[in-house]
């Protein structure tokens, strides 16, 4: 199910303030908009100053990919018209299989991704770059009957996870998960665990998928890590696929007795139980901001040379074993259109320093970057160039 929203802007204030010279005056926009998700309220603040602008929505530009970041690459773009209205930016969630097709293909002006690009995707592109843009969790979400919203929340270990996954711990009554939930035991059923999983190309079973390759040797063998897998559980008659995170969100909602994984914030935003985790310190943790932060500092300074990392399975003491980055995927020497480099390049940056922008990720259950990694990536950006120059100032 896609993630559900009406839309009212509270407000659009604009204010001119006469530039220093007397000449020209510059807009000062504070955007103030509530988005009412399952009859919550929501704000975010957004103030900006933009230069002189070219008709609104003149410059197009279209990114597609991971369906991960897509809850706040939704908000981001919506707010972001009122920062420089003269472009339109358009992101659809097809999967990071699909956005790193599009990109080398030359197909749209952006990707997104989960999943890192291979040797030959690198080669295929060209001069591809990946860019970390903000931290996610992805959790393990269930329907199971005769535990409600009242009940405890469910506790899965990264065993009893992988066995779920696996085919091996095939019913909810399982001793093993019973041990781990002694409130919940005269609730669990001895119902079948039916378990969804993505069944297009997807980042989100990457990140999903590493972690359980570091949960269990055995998977790590057997199984792989990747974007896709040949799922254990498919072959034990008790899994079901599902199309993006949206598909495995609806596929859990209309399933009894399910489980399933998909990124946090489809799981606030569809009201979707999802289960705390024992990590590898031993401890029950929930997936939320706090948590992603101190997986990205178990991790800090492990970027690889391509600025890439994983950050599954840290030993942090409150760190959620099942996150990751989500990149932004750029050509960096071969735009040709050199106006549309320099917009999209700025929306980039304003999504990785604007305090409202940042606001918005948290708000949603992502974790934006610390400052040491912001910084790598915003000096990565200075080295993207358009017929030989740099694209943004003092890059």
């Amino acid at each position: 199910m896609s993630h559900k929203r009406s839309v009212l802007v509270i407000g659009l204030l604009l204010t001119l303030v006469l530039s220093a010279c007397g000449s020209q005056p510059t807009a000062v926009a504070t955007v103030e908009v509530t988005r009412m998700v399952e009859g919550t309220p929501q704000v975010v603040v957004i103030t900006a100053t933009p230069e002189a602008q070219a008709p609104a929505g003149s410059i197009q530009i279209n990114g597609a990919g991971a369906t991960f970041p897509l809850p706040v690459y939704t908000e981001w773009t919506y707010a972001y018209q009122y920062v420089d209205p003269s472009v339109s930016i358009n992101y659809q969630g097809i999967g990071s299989g699909g956005g790193k097709k599009a990109i080398v293909d030359r197909t749209v002006d952006f990707a997104g991704s989960d999943s890192l690009l291979k040797d030959e995707e690198y080669t295929a592109g060209g001069d591809l770059q990946m860019y970390p843009m903000i931290a996610g969790a992805v959790v393990p979400i269930y329907n199971i009957e005769g535990v409600t919203s009242d009940n405890p929340v469910l506790v899965l270990s990264r065993e009893v996870l992988v066995g779920i996954f696996e085919g091996s711990i095939s019913s909810w009554n399982d001793p093993a998960i019973v041990a781990l939930n002694p409130l919940l035991a005269d609730k669990l059923p001895n119902a079948t665990i039916t378990a969804a999983h993505r069944s297009d190309g997807s980042g989100t079973t990457e990140i999903f998928t590493k972690a359980l390759a570091s949960f269990s040797s055995d998977w790590a063998a057997n199984v792989g890590a990747g974007s896709s897998v040949e799922w254990p559980v498919d072959k034990a008659g008790n899994g079901v696929g599902g199309k993006g995170n949206q598909g495995v969100a609806a596929a859990v909602q209309n399933t009894s007795n399910s489980v399933g994984y998909v990124e946090l914030s489809y799981a606030v935003s569809n009201k979707i139980a999802f289960a705390q985790m024992i990590n590898k310190a031993g401890n029950a943790v929930t997936a939320d901001v706090a948590s992603l932060q101190s997986a990205m500092a178990d991790f800090a300074g492990s970027f690889s040379d391509r600025l890439t990392t994983d950050i599954v399975d840290g030993s942090g003491a409150g760190s959620w074993p099942i996150s990751g980055y989500t990149y932004l995927v750029l050509h960096t020497s071969s735009m040709e259109d050199c106006a549309k480099a320099v917009k999209l390049l700025e929306y980039v940056h304003w999504t990785l320093t604007d305090a409202g922008a940042a606001q918005r990720a948290s708000d949603l259950g992502y974790a934006v970057l610390p400052e040491a990694v912001q910084q790598q990536v915003l000096s990565k950006l200075g080295e993207v160039s358009c017929n030989g120059s740099p694209v943004m100032s003092g890059g």
